[in-house]
């Protein structure tokens, strides 16, 4: 499914930021904090799955709100709700598997049923599923959608790997960091259809990300580094606020 170069159904400008490696850096910590944050949450805070559960869900209402409220493209709402469903898409993946005893192999299926039915009623009404074109309320609503899934996915896949093939942290980060870097060749290499190659890569840095921050989070006789949730959680999230604040102030350096 190729991008066409449709023109904004609004006066809306693009609601989300250019692919660049700051976005890539970005996008894989967030998810490390989706992981870390909800085992602090709900492990080390004691609140539990469905309490942990239903507080993201208001805070990412909130968030989306906020950033669909938006005309374009700002940095520190765009990526306050990506840091929400991170942590959100990880809740749900856990509460289906720990609170309701759905096998790992069940959720996968469903969540990537669920995003290619995303994908699928997106590009029928749109024709298009570019990121470059997140120009209406319409198109954000199923870009959000797909996005949400694609961390329920990434959760689901990659606790799927790892506890059937027993890899171990190091190693998963290097096999889902291997494939996002297959999904880069084959589109700059062998020029391969950039929107799928995004949402592959996409999709891979979830359990990436989630595999890193396992690594750093948990303890040595656990097959960690130790630093553990806190200590996890708050090295990203100063990265991300930093990487963020930088954006901003690119962003209002920008003409109107």
């Amino acid at each position: 499914m190729n991008a066409l170069p449709i023109q904004p159904t609004s006066n809306w400008r693009n609601k989300v930021p250019e692919v660049t490696a700051f976005f890539w850096i970005i996008k894989m910590m967030s998810t490390t904090v989706g992981e870390t944050a909800a085992d602090f949450l709900n492990a080390d805070l004691h609140l539990g799955l469905t309490f942990t559960s239903a507080v993201m869900a208001a805070l990412l209402v909130i968030a989306l709100f906020f950033q669909i409220q938006a005309k374009r493209y700002i940095p520190s709402r765009y990526w306050v709700a990506v840091v929400f469903i991170s942590v959100f898409g990880t809740l749900i993946t856990d509460n289906l598997s720990d609170n309701l005893g759905v096998p790992l192999s069940i959720s996968t299926g469903l969540f990537g049923f669920a995003l290619i039915a995303t994908f699928f009623v997106w590009y029928r009404q749109e024709k298009t599923l570019s990121i470059h074109a997140i120009d209406s309320t319409k198109r954000e609503l199923f870009y959000w959608t797909a996005i949400l899934f694609t961390f329920a996915l990434g959760t689901a896949a990659g606790d799927l790997i790892a506890e059937g093939l027993n890899l171990g942290y190091a190693n998963s980060a290097l096999l889902f960091g291997g494939l996002i870097v297959v999904a880069a060749f084959a589109h700059y290499v062998f020029k391969a259809n950039a929107v799928a190659c995004f949402w592959i890569a996409y999709v891979l840095t979830r359990p990436f990300g989630a595999s890193c921050g396992d690594l750093l989070s948990q303890s040595v006789t656990n097959g960690g580094l130790g630093l553990g949730t806190v200590g996890t959680s708050a090295l990203f999230l100063v990265t991300i606020v930093a990487l963020v604040a930088y954006l901003s102030v690119v962003q209002k350096r920008l003409p109107e």
